[in-house]
């Protein structure tokens, strides 16, 4: 039977809640056990896919589908198992399907109240689909005493009673503030945070401390003392210089032992932290550096691009290099020519994005590495104005556009109406709903045999996730290919494209899906370590 973490923060947000569930589950698994991780978000979104990253980061897509929060990613990245739209509810979607079930009549004319019909849902989710794993660790999103977190508290609370004994730990992550004018840290907001849980019914067991220099036995004896816990228990998470140091700090802090030990497993299996210190050791260690130019139009938050981060730092430890980025907001280049911005970089990556804003400079980002031979990466909008900048410049088409920008005579790039997801085909209309209706999820992809994009992935079958409602349009593909651009990539029908790719340019290539949401500390995605291995080439580093 598997036994439950449940990871709550208080005092402020954005204290890491995701990253420390991440890097738990990546401990537990050192010592042999199998976790499952899961995001609760008590917002009244049905997910994310709507939201702006401005206000919630990245958009996580699964395998399978679902627009989920940013965590995922740390969940996937951390324990190398996939999630799922199993893995991730909102306040939004609970509604929604209790709803849909009231209007059904499944509640038989019952009132429909928070307790115990929106709890049960709630725990029904949390329990479900747990048999082949040890652990489930759950995070519940935003900080206690969020008003639209009382019911994910008090199924978790309900869920601690229903359970056996030992089967349910409560870890409670908060903020040590440090006051220079009184030379100390406080405690006493966390004292308050666990006095706000302990009120709806919940003591934690374990209290993860953020602070950014070391805990003082006194204020450590202080936290176990007013917050009811053992001492051992008081965890310290300092500030680390980079996330994949997290799961070897977390533990030589005692957070795995300590969570064991309130399970009553003792004496704990041994972990192996073997492959956690090879990549700290890479990370720290690098043989030289490289600057890759980031141009997008979400550069004044780094969340928004947490995975494709990511991505770029394991494709520098599959090269031996540290990666710099060099955060260039697209619109600067409108009407500017991008040499000064761009000449010093060793790569230029375009990410994905929606909307007419920053769309030019992103297409004269993608002719400066086409003319000046840098390597280039497009992924998704970024290899749609690639496309756009390749019909411009070399095809003869200067009026080629996208659609999503508005009616244009040579729509390059257009909506997709239909599509085919398996066996299924998918349709969808112009002015329908946003939410849940781009093409979402795993699809498969042929590549041409020979191709660079073939060569390395050392395949020509690929299967990668995808999140876009335009596509380029293949009706301009011979006239693309007869100036050099070829589509390397199709999906296997031969309808959709996939990748481009000039196979006369050191390293340029385009691709529709998202690469960045596969990639892993130990198995870096073979498009970022290939790109940072042309762009460690391009910074005469070999």
């Amino acid at each position: 039977m598997a036994r439950y973490i449940f990871i709550t923060g208080g005092v402020v947000s954005s204290l890491g809640k995701g990253l420390a569930s991440a890097a738990l589950g990546a401990l537990l698994q050192a010592r042999g056990y199998s976790v499952r991780l899961r995001k609760l978000d008590p917002y009244l979104n049905v997910d994310p896919g709507t939201m702006s990253p401005y206000q919630h980061g990245e958009c996580f897509v699964t395998d399978d589908g679902a627009e989920t929060d940013l965590d995922l990613g740390h969940y996937e990245r951390f324990t190398g198992r996939p999630a799922t739209r199993q893995d991730n509810i909102t306040t939004g979607r609970i509604y929604q399907e209790i709803i849909a079930k009231e209007r059904r009549g499944d509640y038989l004319g019952g009132t429909v109240q928070v307790i115990p019909h929106v709890t049960n849902h709630i725990k029904d989710f949390v329990l479900e689909g747990n048999e082949d794993v040890d652990f489930c660790l759950i995070e519940i999103g935003g900080t206690v005493g969020d008003i639209e977190a009382l019911p994910f508290f008090e199924a978790i609370r309900q869920i601690g009673n229903e359970l056996p004994r030992h089967h349910a730990v409560y870890i409670h992550l908060t903020l040590l503030p440090y006051i220079p004018s009184a030379g100390e840290l406080k405690t006493k907001p966390t004292q308050h945070s666990v006095k706000e849980l302990r009120s709806i019914g919940i003591a934690p067991d374990i209290l993860l401390c953020r602070s950014d220099r070391e805990i003082p036995k006194e204020e450590r004896r202080k936290l176990a003392l007013f917050c009811n816990v053992r001492e051992s228990a008081v965890i310290e998470a300092r500030d680390v210089s980079t996330i994949y140091d997290v799961p070897q700090a977390y533990h030589e802090a005692g957070l795995d032992q300590e969570v064991l030990a309130a399970f009553g497993i003792e004496p704990a299996p041994k972990p192996d932290m073997t492959r956690w210190k090879a990549v700290s050791r890479s990370i720290h260690n690098p043989e030289g550096e490289v600057t890759i130019a980031v141009v997008g139009k979400y550069t004044g938050l780094k969340d928004a691009y947490k995975s494709l981060i990511e991505a770029l730092a394991h494709g520098g430890m599959a090269n031996g290099v540290k990666v710099n980025l060099d955060w260039i907001e697209a619109e600067i280049f409108e009407g500017e020519d991008p040499t000064s911005h761009l000449q010093h970089v060793h790569g230029i990556l375009v990410p994905g994005g929606f909307g007419h804003r920053g769309a030019e400079g992103k297409i004269q980002a993608a002719r400066f590495a086409r003319e000046h031979k840098v390597p280039y990466f497009g992924i998704c909008f970024g290899m749609q104005m690639a496309v756009i900048e390749a019909a411009r410049s070399l095809a003869g088409i200067p009026e080629a556009n996208s659609t999503e920008f508005g009616p244009c005579p040579e729509p390059v790039v257009g909506l997709m109406t239909e599509w085919m997801h398996g066996n299924q085909l998918e349709i969808r209309k112009e002015g329908g709903n946003l939410g849940g209706t781009m093409r979402l999820g795993a699809y498969k992809s042929d590549l041409a045999p020979g191709s660079r994009i073939a060569q390395i992935y050392g395949d020509t079958f690929i299967s990668e996730r995808h999140r876009h409602r335009y596509e380029v349009n293949m009706s301009y593909r011979e006239r693309l290919e007869g100036k050099g651009m070829i589509f390397a990539g199709t999906s296997p029908d031969g309808l959709l494209p996939e990748t481009v790719e000039f196979p006369d340019h050191p390293w340029f290539i385009g691709v529709q899906y998202h690469p960045e949401l596969k990639s892993r500390p130990f198995e870096p995605h073979p498009l970022f370590a290939s790109f940072i291995q042309a762009a460690k080439v391009q910074s005469r580093l070999v």
